[in-house]
């Protein structure tokens, strides 16, 4: 058994993670600047080695923590990524995971020390290695997913405005919703609840603001956005 295990090559594992945040209209994701070789100096997602001591979930949920600061934060694998030239400095296999945070709502002292900074989707920088491809894979892994489960809520801070909802979804997707419909969805969503109180900084009239109940919607059939 042992000689079996020894005659085959070892690999380097890595997590990479797409972190999602959601502000003024626009998704935007948390993108470092290398600080070593290779390609010090050029944008990449935030990764690492996984341990000795760890699962892939668990060095995941370690490399969010050492940028963010957070725990419990939301993440789906994303899938692998093991083309031989990955990485032109070792033989990598990467497991990527996406993550959806509150912008606002993270620790910024370990964002300031990996140099990291949150950047528009729709303007990123040239992404090392095969990032853009991850980048890809899990923008379209969260539209399914956002589809059938009220993940959105993640990016949202506890009481938020419908056309905060609404900017969201036409962020995830890229395209512009019909207010009217998607307001009549909402009507039908029991787990959507509107609060008594107002938000004020758009307008001196103000606008409603909503929180998700997920006690609710466990209890509620579900109707999709």
């Amino acid at each position: 058994m042992k000689n079996y295990y020894s005659s085959n090559p070892k690999f380097h594992v890595a997590i990479d993670c797409i972190i999602f945040g959601f502000s003024e209209g626009e998704l935007n994701l948390l993108l470092l600047k290398r600080n070593f070789q290779p390609a010090m100096g050029e944008w990449s997602l935030m990764g690492g080695f996984v341990q000795e001591n760890e699962s892939i979930d668990d060095a995941a949920k370690r490399v969010l923590h050492e940028l963010t600061g957070l725990d419990n934060i939301y993440m789906e694998q994303v899938g692998s990524f093991g083309a031989i030239d990955r990485d032109p400095g070792e033989r990598v296999i990467s497991i990527a995971y996406y993550a959806l945070i509150n912008i606002n709502e993270y620790d910024r002292e370990p964002v300031q020390r990996h140099n990291a900074s949150w950047i528009n989707l729709n303007e990123l920088p040239n992404l090392i290695f095969d990032h853009p491809q991850m980048v890809e894979r899990a923008r379209s892994l969260m539209q399914q997913k956002v589809s059938v489960e009220p993940i959105v809520f993640n990016l949202l801070p506890d009481l938020f405005t419908l056309s905060q909802l609404q900017g969201l979804y036409e962020a995830i997707y890229g395209e512009t919703i019909d207010k009217r419909n998607f307001r009549k969805r909402v009507a039908d969503m029991d787990y959507i609840e509107k609060t008594d109180k107002i938000d004020k900084t758009g307008s001196k009239r103000g606008a409603a603001l909503y929180r998700f109940n997920a006690k609710v919607y466990h209890k509620t059939p579900k109707l999709k956005l």
